[in-house]
């Protein structure tokens, strides 16, 4: 799944993706960054 890295600055390949809930109970997929290994988030069913 796609996912927006703010270290790189680029759309990426998440890596170890899981879905999860945010605070405010909407869903999304939580992921790492393969080039820096920085979290990367994807708000929204996934």
């Amino acid at each position: 799944m796609q996912g927006y890295c703010v270290k790189c600055r680029a759309s990426r390949e998440m890596r170890d993706t899981k879905s999860i809930t945010m605070k405010n109970g909407k869903p999304a997929t939580q992921g790492i960054c393969p080039v820096c290994g920085t979290k990367m988030f994807r708000i929204g069913k996934g």
